[in-house]
C-alpha cells in the first residue's frame, strides 16, 4: 500500500493516562500470515491500563521491559486493507473483528490504538452484519474471555495460573452467580449463561439492575447493600469477573461439588478450604482465536447476545478513555472510534 504513516496512541514511557499520545506512527508491514486492517473502532481492557502502568503490581522481576513507543490495544473492528500472499479467507473490504496476539503480546502492546493494525488471519473473524464496528469492537476480549471460561477453552496451550487445563462445566439447569455482571466481561456471561439454559444471579451495583434483568438476569443483588455470600446459597458455579481481596468468600455460597471459576485468580488463598469443601477452583487466561470470535459472533449477529457500550471517545481522546476507565463504575465497555 501507499501509506507509510498514520495516526496512533503510542506511549514512550510508563505512567498514568498522561503518557498516551495521539500522533504520527508508520504503517504496520504486512508479515506472512497476516492481515492488514483498517481499524474503525478499538476497545479498552484491563491489560491495556497494566501494561500502560509498566505492570507495577506484579513483582518487579515481572515488571516489562518493551522497547519504547508501543501502542497499546487488542480489540479491534475494520475493515480488511491488504492480506498477505498466503493468506485465504479474507480479502479487501471485508468487515473483521479480532483480538490482536493475546497473549503473545502482553508485555509489549498488540497495537490497536491505531489507524492501521496486523492481525494474523488465525485470530480475525467476519464482523457480524448485525452490529456496527463500536459493537464489535467492544466484543474480542470480553466474549473470548466468557466464552473459553464458560462454553469452550478451545486451545491446549499450558495454563500460566494452574498445573491443570480450565475445563468449563455444563450450565443446563444450574445455578450460577456472575459477580461483577455491569462489567466487560460479566455483563456477556450473562448473556452466554442464559443462552446455555443457566439460572443466573447476577451481582452488580444498583445503577445495573435494570440491564441485568434486560439482559436476562433471573436474580440480582446489589454488592454495595448486601454482600452476595450473605444471602445466596447451593449455586452450582460462581464466575468472579471482579477479582480482588478476599475471593474466598464466594466458596460459602457454593454447594459440594460446585466450581469456582476466577478471571483474575491472584490473591486468591482459599485452595485449602476449597478441597474440604470438593469444590473446583480454576481460572485460564484468555487466547485470541478467530475461530472461536466467528462462532460467538454469531450470537452477536442474531441478537441472542449484546455488546453494552458505556462510552465512546475519539482515537485522539484515549487518555481521556483511561481517565474515564480510572473512575471505575463503567457499564459495558469503553470504545476509541478511529472513524
Amino acid at each position: 500500500m501507499s501509506i507509510n504513516t498514520m495516526k496512533a496512541v503510542q506511549q514512550h514511557e510508563f505512567g498514568s493516562p498522561d503518557v498516551l499520545r495521539y500522533e504520527d506512527a508508520p504503517v504496520p508491514e504486512l508479515q506472512s500470515g497476516q492481515v492488514l486492517v483498517r481499524v474503525h473502532a478499538a476497545s479498552l481492557n484491563p491489560p491495556d491500563f497494566y501494561l500502560r502502568q509498566g505492570y507495577r503490581t506484579l513483582p518487579k522481576e515481572w515488571w516489562p521491559n518493551p522497547t519504547f513507543p508501543i501502542i497499546l490495544g487488542t480489540d479491534v473492528s475494520g475493515v480488511v486493507e491488504a492480506v498477505a500472499d498466503d493468506v485465504t479467507g479474507f480479502r479487501a473490504g471485508d468487515e473483521v473483528f479480532s483480538m490482536v496476539r493475546f497473549p503473545e503480546d502482553l508485555m509489549k502492546g498488540s497495537g490497536a490504538y491505531a489507524e492501521y493494525v496486523c492481525v494474523a488471519a488465525s485470530e480475525l473473524a467476519l464482523k457480524p452484519a448485525g452490529i456496527d464496528h463500536v459493537h464489535a469492537a467492544g466484543a474480542p476480549m470480553s466474549l473470548l474471555t466468557a466464552w473459553q471460561f464458560l462454553i469452550e477453552l478451545g486451545h491446549d496451550a499450558p495454563n500460566p495460573f494452574q498445573s491443570f487445563p480450565h475445563a468449563p462445566v455444563p450450565l443446563e439447569g444450574k445455578t450460577i452467580l456472575i459477580n461483577g455482571a455491569g462489567g466487560g466481561v460479566g455483563h456477556l456471561a450473562v448473556q452466554l449463561a442464559k443462552w446455555r439454559g443457566a439460572r443466573v444471579i447476577a451481582v452488580a451495583s444498583s445503577k445495573d439492575e435494570n440491564l441485568m434483568r434486560d439482559l436476562g438476569a433471573d436474580e440480582f443483588i446489589d454488592y454495595t447493600r448486601t454482600p452476595a455470600e450473605d444471602v445466596a446459597r447451593d449455586v452450582d458455579l460462581v464466575i468472579d469477573a471482579v477479582g480482588g481481596a478476599n475471593m474466598e468468600r464466594f466458596l460459602r455460597v457454593l454447594k459440594r461439588g460446585g466450581a469456582l471459576f476466577l478471571v483474575n485468580p491472584l490473591g486468591f488463598a482459599g485452595h485449602e478450604e476449597a478441597g474440604k469443601l470438593g469444590i473446583t477452583v480454576s481460572s485460564t487466561q484468555v487466547r485470541s482465536n478467530g475461530a472461536q470470535l466467528a462462532q460467538a459472533g454469531r450470537l452477536l449477529d442474531d441478537g441472542s447476545v449484546r455488546v453494552v457500550v458505556d462510552s465512546v471517545y475519539p482515537l485522539a481522546d484515549a487518555a481521556r478513555a483511561h481517565e474515564r476507565a480510572a473512575r471505575g463504575g463503567t457499564q459495558g465497555k469503553l470504545v476509541l472510534k478511529a472513524i
